[in-house]
């Protein structure tokens, strides 16, 4: 357990290092994540051998750890914009959930196969993997540069479909699971699975309205305190995880519904002190997972899975998702180049480890899915770490700076 504390150490003075340069981070093509993930590698048995974690103390961490930064995340990809411009990105988001999530499962999960994998397990990958993830997609959406050089409809979709996709992950992955284990059946899954989502969203619309009229309340005669204005929408999020938890039903997307209704009640003076979290969540607050997730990614399983597995990452980079937004860019009301720009930035991180390690705590058993799940996951943080400042930069160049 010391070893998990001097993680935790390493994991707060490299977010309070990063903090202090906050600004220049955004100019280079190096995020957070990735360098939390460096990190953990180098400190892993693999290399330094300072820090080492069994694997129970791993799927515990991961599940709880990914659940709540999840849940926090979202809440912030919810207040990003005001509520009343969630019209302009209805029919891109729509899309972007009822076809190229479930495509890019069936996409991923077949790329699975190359390297010999069990039809079911392919699919199980394929489901974890489909979400996109709000954590890296903060990276790229946030921030002044992003606002400087991206148009607002663009950052607005990419905002929303990362919130709600991982709550809607959660049917996919539970379908899966059916065919993984045996224990399970359909009928049974398919009810429990529409409970989870249909009550994960009467609990979301339920909190988020109360906190929202709250805060109306609340300020109806006085100001809030600073310190309560600032933190309410991470309390919220809490609270409705913890709630939807006990519920049994998707806490991911109650958190997220919350967030949602909560904006919409709030004005706009309201949200602005509140949006700082923002940033704070998704920059440095998320950093000591990615630095565990370095620690314990299984390099000697990766080595087993052989050549095939180079194949199954570049074909997931290359087909899970840019030709799917490609060929839908004229119903989304894209531009080509905003079609390029959505289509590469769906990147797989702290949802899919969410759905990798709740798919463990259910029951999955074989080594060969921590380690396809975990090789794409690192790789996503190592790509979309790389080219999000530097994408950011040439779209700025060759759209110009439409901030519509």
């Amino acid at each position: 357990m010391d070893e998990l504390h001097l993680s935790y150490g390493l994991a707060g003075a490299l977010a309070a290092a990063l903090a202090l340069i906050s600004f220049k981070m955004r100019q280079v093509p190096v995020s957070e994540p990735m360098l939390a993930l460096v990190l953990g590698i180098a400190l892993g048995p693999q290399l330094l051998g300072l820090v080492e974690i069994s694997d129970h103390v791993r799927d515990l961490i991961l599940l709880e750890g990914s659940r709540l930064i999840v849940a926090l995340s979202v809440m912030a990809a919810a207040l990003r914009f005001p509520a009343s411009d969630l019209g302009r990105v209805v029919r891109p988001v729509l899309l972007l959930l009822a076809l190229v999530m479930p495509l890019a499962a069936v996409i991923s999960g077949a790329a699975s196969l190359v390297m010999g994998l069990p039809l079911a397990l392919a699919a199980l990958i394929g489901a974890c993997l489909c979400p996109t993830d709000p954590v890296l997609a903060s990276s790229v959406v946030s921030g002044s540069p992003a606002e400087k050089d991206l148009p607002g409809r663009l950052r607005h979709t990419l905002s929303v479909e990362s919130g709600i996709n991982d709550g809607l992950a959660l049917p996919l992955v539970g379908l899966a699971l059916v065919a993984v284990l045996p224990a399970e059946t359909l009928g049974a899954t398919a009810g429990h699975l529409t409970y989870q989502v249909l009550v994960g969203v009467v609990i979301g619309v339920a909190a988020g309205a109360l906190a929202g009229w709250g805060v109306r309340l609340a300020t109806k005669d006085r100001e809030l305190e600073p310190a309560p204005d600032l933190i309410l929408p991470l309390l919220l999020a809490v609270a409705v995880l913890g709630l939807a938890k006990v519920a049994h039903t998707d806490g991911i997307l109650a958190v997220f519904v919350a967030g949602t209704v909560y904006n919409r009640l709030v004005t706009g003076e309201e949200r602005e002190p509140q949006q700082g979290v923002d940033e704070a969540v998704n920059r440095y607050f998320a950093l000591p997972l990615f630095l565990v997730l370095g620690i314990v990614l299984p390099w000697d399983q990766w080595a087993d899975l052989g050549p095939a597995a180079a194949l199954f990452v570049l074909l997931v980079l290359g087909l899970r998702r840019l030709p799917l937004v490609l060929a839908l860019a004229r119903p989304m009301q894209l531009q080509k180049q905003q079609a390029v720009f959505l289509g590469w930035f769906g990147p797989m991180g702290v949802s899919s480890l969410f759905y990798l390690a709740h798919s463990l705590d259910k029951g999955v058993t074989d080594p060969r899915f921590f380690a396809v799940g975990s090789l794409m996951v690192a790789v996503s943080v190592v790509a979309y770490g790389l080219t999000s400042s530097p994408g950011r930069n040439l779209y700025a160049r060759s759209a110009g700076r439409d901030s519509s």
